[in-house]
């Protein structure tokens, strides 16, 4: 029998099958054997393709497998970051539109190091089953660190271990989010946390921006008006995408806001170690005495994206049930890493190697702000920022952003549309986000060039 890979797309018309089919009939038609020879085919499942014996084999009729998917993720589309770095990659192309660690970023030899000996010394404590709650050392570690160092984490919050700081997002969500439940969050956001709320088919209720985050006005009409909201969803340090740091005395109105509507914080913090400007600001979990905020933490940006080690710091009774969710997901995080990052943690100059990331990004973000001074002036602005990753740069409002973007790509700089980081996509925006630390500097400063020449064309049409 040949195999179908639904979604795959094919270059061209492929037949239209209709949606009756069966094992039997594909496997009548292909003769009972896969063979080496693609052919395509669509249905309202998608475009995909059979493998046949013959490059002459062609479905007709009713030969087709269906696949009926869940209400749940019938309307969900790919994220429009990961489509785009697909492009990205492609020779000659300058990625302005990724969110990576520079390369020098990554503490590789610390880390070769580490592995080695945890192999050679205890190698069957990073290869076995463990725990869901996440390997002991390193979480007895993370609390004490996290209080001490941000004060987050007191006596009634506990510690999970967990796949990165995306999975936190899943877990909270599936733990509190009945469909139709609303989820309040900073508009525009992180596009990843946006697609994980709408999975579970949430209400998205946007709050606007404004250059000290998010509009506390307009968060108290929301926790008013709204039904069934279950958490507000913040990036306080260096957002993504807006690179905006939310003041402390809106940390404090966000806090008391939410306290007093009985209505939970998620306070994700990715990029707060990143800072290379300005002064350190407390986090929202730091406030909490009354088990209000759930602190999303990560190595992604600190030590490696790929090693997928993230935390949850928040109330006891809540980690419980993410606990139990994930028992179901993953069975726990993988354990080679949450060894290596405690160790790095514990046995390496962790504060020097945070202020060396701190070096490079400010360095970067130079790079980045002298060619934006240079070439975007005066028709593209941007938001300040004091530390992370991104730019968010905004054009005149008679240039249509999307059409800006696409014929950047054209001329092989790849920026990610502001569109995709908003509650509604259908919503008018004039804004894209820029990444300084995965471009060298050569092509940050040629990428923001031929933006910035490309904004003069666009003007003058």
């Amino acid at each position: 029998m040949g195999s179908l890979g639904p979604g795959r797309k094919w270059p061209g018309a492929a037949p239209a099958l209709s949606e009756k089919s069966g094992y039997e009939a594909v496997h009548a038609k292909l003769g009972g054997t896969a063979g080496k020879f693609p052919v395509p085919v669509r249905s309202g499942a998608g475009t995909g393709f059979l493998f046949c014996k013959r490059s002459n084999d062609l479905l007709k009729g009713d030969d087709i497998v269906n696949y009926s998917f869940s209400e749940r993720v019938k309307s969900l589309k790919p994220s429009a970051i990961r489509e785009i770095l697909k492009n990205s990659s492609a020779p000659g192309v300058i990625p302005l539109s990724a969110g990576n660690p520079a390369p020098d970023a990554f503490p590789c030899e610390d880390i070769r190091r580490i592995s080695a000996e945890l192999l050679e010394s205890t190698p069957i404590e990073a290869l076995q089953y463990s725990v869901t709650e996440g390997y002991s050392p390193l979480r007895e570690h993370l609390l004490s660190y996290m209080r001490k160092k941000h004060g987050v984490g007191g006596e009634s919050d506990d510690i999970l271990i967990t796949s990165g700081a995306q999975q936190v997002m899943d877990l909270l969500t599936k733990t509190l989010l009945n469909e139709g439940d609303t989820v309040l969050c900073e508009s525009p956001s992180f596009i990843g946390s946006l697609n994980t709320f709408r999975s579970y088919r949430a209400k998205l209720r946007g709050i606007p921006m404004e250059e000290d985050g998010l509009d506390v006005e307009q968060l108290e009409a929301a926790l008013k008006q709204e039904k069934n909201v279950k958490y507000l969803y913040t990036i306080p340090n260096f957002q993504n995408p807006s690179g905006i740091t939310m003041s402390l005395e809106k940390r404090k109105r966000v806090y008391e806001l939410c306290r007093d509507h009985n209505v939970l914080i998620l306070e994700d913090n990715p990029y707060g170690d990143l800072r290379f400007a300005g002064e350190d600001l407390p986090s929202i979990k730091s406030f909490d005495r009354e088990g209000v905020v759930l602190y999303a933490g990560s190595f992604s940006k600190v030590v490696s994206p790929g090693m997928r080690v993230g935390y949850a710091i928040g109330p006891k009774e809540v980690l419980q049930k993410m606990v139990v969710c994930k028992q179901g997901e993953d069975v726990h995080s993988n354990i080679w890493a949450q060894i290596v990052c405690h160790r790095f943690m514990t046995e390496c100059d962790y504060e020097a190697h945070l202020q060396r990331l701190r070096e490079i990004y400010r360095r970067k973000s130079d790079v980045l702000l002298e060619a934006m001074e240079r070439y975007f002036k005066p028709l593209i602005t941007w938001s300040k920022f004091q530390g992370g990753l991104f730019a968010w740069c905004t054009l005149p409002e008679h240039i249509d952003m999307l059409d800006f973007v696409k014929r950047a790509a054209q001329e092989k700089v790849c920026v990610v549309p502001g569109t995709a980081f908003l509650t509604d996509e259908t919503e008018s925006c004039h804004s894209f986000r820029v990444n300084f630390s995965t471009p060298t500097d050569q092509q940050l400063t040629e990428g923001v060039k031929l933006l910035g020449e490309l904004a003069k064309k666009e003007a003058k049409r």
